[in-house]
């Protein structure tokens, strides 16, 4: 279980969040939406220590999560990477191994094994030499993927996965998304795709400068909190259809 209690978040002076408070649950998949700049990725961010929060707490078990972070598997957004760096395939995903290795340690004939099934998991065993910017989108979320999938992870956070990847892509990440649920572990989902909301999460968090809603799914997607985080416009489209088949 993650927990955030209190926390607030400001950029220039200006606050993001003011005591927010929020909780992840094991064995589901949440999503956050929220429209754009309404600080999705900066609670992410503030919750796992990577910039700074005024006050708060944002605990793993009862404990600090910044103590924990070998626990906790981030995929950033591909916006932030850079893919010019001169590494293959393989040698990426083995990152995902350090976490876990003692002081000193090498990657080994284990470390090794574990890579290569996780690439087979994610269908790129056949690029392990390939250069991260020479591949697609799809093609370089999924190996990222496959890093969360070797640092075996208790919380696996994913910021905007599916921006800009293809639909076999999606598919096989949904899959082991899945497949993590099943073992009970948390997953975080910063999204986009509206449509596709009551498809993919068990829970929702919708996020405007503050928590709009929270809560399973069926319950937090709906017309009104639509509304008051993105439009009524939007809000009037997206429940259009539902709204026919209901009258």
């Amino acid at each position: 279980m993650i927990n955030i209690r209190d926390m607030t978040v400001t950029y220039g002076g200006n606050p993001i969040f003011t005591n927010l408070s929020i909780q992840f649950e094991p064995g589901k998949i949440t999503g956050i939406i929220g429209p754009n700049g309404a600080g999705k990725s900066t609670m992410i961010k503030a919750m796992l220590g990577l910039i700074s929060k005024q006050t708060g707490e944002v605990t793993l078990d009862d404990n600090p999560v910044t103590k924990q972070l070998k626990r906790v598997a981030y995929v950033e957004q591909r916006a932030a990477l850079d893919l010019s760096f001169p590494i293959n395939v393989f040698d990426t995903v083995m990152t995902g191994t350090y976490p876990n290795l003692g002081l000193f340690r090498v990657p080994g004939a284990k470390e090794n094994e574990a890579v290569t099934k996780a690439l087979s998991d994610v269908k790129l065993s056949e690029f392990t030499k390939r250069q991260i910017g020479a591949l697609s989108g799809g093609q370089l979320q999924r190996v990222f993927v496959a890093r969360a999938i070797v640092q075996n992870a208790d919380v696996i956070i994913l910021d905007e996965p599916f921006v800009g990847i293809d639909m076999k892509s999606e598919v096989e990440i949904i899959a082991i998304l899945k497949h993590w649920q099943a073992a009970g572990k948390t997953i975080i989902v910063v999204h986009h795709d509206l449509n596709k909301v009551t498809t993919y999460f068990d829970n929702l968090v919708i996020i405007k400068r503050g928590i709009v809603a929270a809560g399973p799914t069926a319950d937090v997607f709906t017309k009104e909190n639509i509304a008051n985080a993105f439009s009524g416009d939007l809000s009037t489209i997206l429940f259009a259809d539902k709204e026919s088949e209901n009258a």
